[in-house]
């Protein structure tokens, strides 16, 4: 406490001392610009301005000095870099108000209101600001990346706010900058501004390229606001960069590292095509100009068009083309730093890639382990594995659109899933990822909450018991009767490893199916394979109906779940043409007896979505109800009740699924990644 105490007196010391240093050594042999107005007391002498390079040393020795004082008193870092700023600028203020109410004779109010404007206070300020947060000790607790990026959001809509103002302002270097610093400088800001708006979202995320990006552009536009003398902006673009560098620790999720270079790559790009295009076009209509076409003027007025200051057409180019061109080069301008921007930003970019050894040693967890009848699905080539430390236990996932979407629940010992769980929340979170799991079982709910995440109802999947399945009673005649009229029409089943399958059976299966999706792609990501004959004997076996002739009509792929005991339907093609009703009643009858007879204890049929909102057991909520309208609505599309309607054919007992997501707001993301890994939407990347 002695220690914080002590500060308050040494940094009114230091900046007495460093007005001292800057009134008695005045080495005016330096080049560059002068600040005007540092030494207010020498107004009347017109000797107030100093070497921009002389004054910048100062204040940066003073400010080395008041940040190692604040390290030795054991300051948090950033409250005191702001309360030690804000002390700064308010004990320069009073110094100037009171040296230019002496020198100018003007009242006190007077004073203060013209010291208000002078950028030589923000910048000791700043300086000092920034050294506290480079060199005092790391803060205690935890506040939510949030709050910066919302004061770096917020900075970036002032910025563009006060670029787009009417108005002139006048910097610290105001009349000894070249004339087309000024208009560019504040042309600028309005890029400044969006680039912090789009480092915000990064910000919020903890995203350590978003936090260099916020620092680099706030120090700028600092920069730029001093110069310009946008003063209202200054204290905002000062205090994220006091803020960003004390909170520096706070953002440390690297960027993906297959795109490090990309910012240098994308930028050499948009520099060359602009360039190559503003010249070009030049040069074609250089006889709309009012000069000799040059190198020179090329660059002058792709510079100009770029920074928008030619937006109302520019006045060396007459005609259609001086009003198009410069305005074409500004949209090119901010196109291309969106381009360059959202590449260096985008999440980590997912790279389905199975090794032979994860490919194997997945296999063989799910032989051990997959008592869920979705873990055979989890072996299809377009979902990637997370292995705990160990690999007793996976998860397999894929990304969309920067979702994680897993497929099921983990597989493996339970008790490692607690721990693998957790790793794979770090690891998404890590490459900015939202996180999503589709066919989550009630089981596991429990150990989703623990890690923050929350469920929503999906829908129910059909299993049939085989032991307690018959064809008898009145329930299920309409089943009965398919299976009587295929057999009377000739109709036979075969079961059938995928090693049984001849070359030409294998290419009537390939067929049928194909002709089955009539162009469509092959829909399914959780519940579904990939591929007809990606999976052995061991893990898949068809489900094929002949006619009487001995010609394949349509068959029914299952995935085998041996620790579960059950075979999962994938897919049920069939000829539409030919095919009698009621043909898929018939195979999966027999393939119920099939596993009946060869020990296998249930069948999983189709996955029937939102079946307690389709076909409610209890009376439905007024909001479930909408809920249910708006899901038949989509019947053409998804066909969701017709599904439901085919699995309760076979009586089966349902066993509810979950998807798992993180916050609310990410449940429309979730969505379309969701209906995009199982080919619903176009893109699946």
């Amino acid at each position: 406490m002695i220690r914080r105490l002590a500060l308050s007196p040494l940094l009114v010391a230091v900046a007495f001392a460093t007005s001292g240093w800057l009134y008695l050594f005045r080495p005016g042999d330096l080049p560059g610009p002068r600040v005007a107005l540092a030494l207010p007391l020498d107004e009347l002498a017109k000797r107030a301005s100093v070497p921009l390079v002389w004054f910048g040393a100062v204040w940066i020795a003073a400010a080395v000095v008041v940040g190692l004082a604040a390290r030795w008193a054991r300051v948090e870092r950033l409250v005191g870099a702001i309360v030690l700023a804000a002390a700064t600028w308010a004990v320069l203020y009073l110094v100037s108000g009171i040296s230019i109410a002496v020198t100018l004779q003007i009242s006190g109010r007077e004073a203060l209101h013209q010291a208000m404007r002078l950028g030589t206070l923000y910048v000791p300020a700043a300086l000092v600001g920034a050294s506290v947060a480079l060199f005092a000790t790391g803060r205690r607790g935890r506040r939510a990346p949030i709050l910066v990026a919302t004061l770096v959001a917020f900075s970036g809509a002032m910025q563009l706010l006060y670029s787009i103002l009417p108005g002139e302002h006048h910097g610290m270097l105001h009349g000894v900058l070249p004339s087309a610093v000024v208009p560019l400088s504040h042309a600028a800001g309005a890029s400044l501004g969006v680039a912090l708006l789009f480092a915000a979202r990064g910000l919020a995320r903890r995203r350590r390229r978003a936090w260099q990006l916020a620092l680099v552009v706030a120090a700028f536009a600092t920069v730029l606001h001093l110069l310009h003398g946008i003063a209202r902006a200054t204290p905002i673009t000062a205090i994220v960069v006091i803020v960003l560098i004390a909170l520096r620790d706070d953002f440390r999720l690297p960027g993906d590292e297959q795109t490090r270079f990309l910012l240098a790559k994308r930028t050499a790009i948009a520099v060359a095509t602009i360039g190559a295009y503003g010249f070009a076009a030049l040069w074609l209509n250089r006889l709309d100009a009012d000069q000799p076409f040059t190198l020179h003027f090329a660059a002058r007025e792709i510079v100009r068009g770029l920074f928008g200051l030619n937006t109302y057409g520019s006045p060396h180019l007459s005609g259609a083309f001086g009003d198009w061109y410069p305005l074409s080069l500004l949209i090119l301008g901010l196109g291309a730093t969106t381009w360059v921007v959202a590449g260096w930003l985008a999440p980590w970019r997912h790279r389905v890639l199975q090794e032979a050894r994860e490919r194997e040693l997945a296999r063989t967890l799910v032989h051990a382990w997959g008592a869920d009848t979705l873990a055979p699905f989890v072996l299809r080539r377009d979902k990637s594995y997370f292995f705990d430390a160990d690999g007793r236990a996976f998860l397999a996932y894929r990304v969309v659109r920067g979702v994680a979407i897993v497929s099921g629940d983990p597989i493996g010992p339970p008790a490692a899933f607690p721990v693998l769980v957790r790793r794979f929340v770090a690891y998404a979170h890590q490459r900015d990822w939202r996180l999503a799991i589709l066919g989550a079982s009630e089981r596991w709910l429990e150990l989703y909450g623990a890690h923050g995440l929350h469920a929503l109802y999906h829908g129910d999947e059909a299993i049939v018991e085989t032991a307690s399945f018959s064809l008898e009673g009145r329930a299920i005649r309409k089943v009965r009767q398919s299976v009587h009229r295929l057999e009377k029409a000739g109709y036979r089943a075969r079961v059938m490893r995928p090693s049984d399958l001849t070359g030409a059976l294998r290419g009537d299966l390939v067929r049928i199916a194909h002709d089955w999706r009539d162009g469509q792609p092959e829909r399914g990501f959780v519940m579904a394979l990939d591929a007809l004959f990606a999976l052995g004997d061991e893990d898949a076996v068809f489900a094929v109906g002949f006619d009487r002739n001995g010609h394949a009509h349509g068959f029914l792929h299952f995935a085998i779940a041996q620790p579960a005991s059950a075979l999962s339907l994938s897919s049920m093609p069939r000829v539409r043409a030919s095919t009698p009703n009621g043909f898929n009643e018939w195979l999966i009858c027999e393939a119920i007896g099939w596993a009946r007879e060869h020990g296998v204890e249930r069948v999983s049929l189709n996955f029937a979505p939102f079946a307690a909102l389709l076909a409610p057991e209890t009376e439905l909520s007024t909001l479930q109800e909408l809920e249910r309208r708006a899901l038949l609505s989509l019947k053409g599309r998804f066909q969701l009740d017709n599904l439901l309607a085919f699995n309760r054919k076979f009586f089966p007992r349902w066993e509810r699924r979950f998807i798992v997501y993180e916050r609310r707001r990410d449940l429309p993301r979730v969505g379309i990644a969701a209906l995009a890994a199982e080919a619903y939407l176009p893109f699946q990347k």
